[in-house]
């Protein structure tokens, strides 16, 4: 499955950062939208960088005192992970799991297409799981349904 297909079942609302706000800013923005991380862009869109959790703490636990000092553009990720909507999933995981990312921007050329996430992958792994055990009991069933009849 190609990421642009994974893409196409969320909401399709990224939501993104400024580098000019500040930690508290984003905190906010990632509890209010219940996500991981923000894409960070400049004033025209064009993605800067990745701001994650785990960015947002490691400052905040270097000084708990800085979520309105610091800006976002001096904790986010650059360049920010990226791959492209023709990525298949698994070429997503792997880059995840070499990368040690929990998170990789979509770029359709230079516009954002989505992010996607560890879980929304983990999402798409148990639905396959689903499916193929779906499978397997309908092909016992029938093979269980073709013996009784010949019997």
């Amino acid at each position: 499955m190609r990421l642009k297909e994974l893409l196409g079942g969320k909401d399709g609302e990224v939501v993104t950062v400024s580098p000019r706000s500040d930690i508290a800013a984003a905190v906010q923005l990632l509890l209010d939208h219940r996500i991981g991380s923000l894409p960070v862009v400049d004033d025209a869109g064009r993605l800067l960088g990745l701001v994650a959790e785990r960015d947002l703490l490691s400052a905040l636990h270097l000084d708990p005192q800085t979520s309105e000092a610091v800006l976002i553009e001096r904790v986010m990720r650059r360049p920010a992970p990226a791959c492209s909507p023709d990525d298949t999933v698994q070429d997503a995981m792997a880059m995840m799991t070499r990368q040690r990312q929990r998170h990789l921007v979509v770029l359709d050329g230079d516009v954002i297409a989505g992010v996607i996430s560890v879980g929304d992958i983990v999402k798409h792994r148990l639905d396959q799981l689903e499916t193929e055990a779906g499978v397997l009991r309908d092909v016992v069933a029938g093979q269980r349904a073709s013996r009784g009849s010949v019997d």
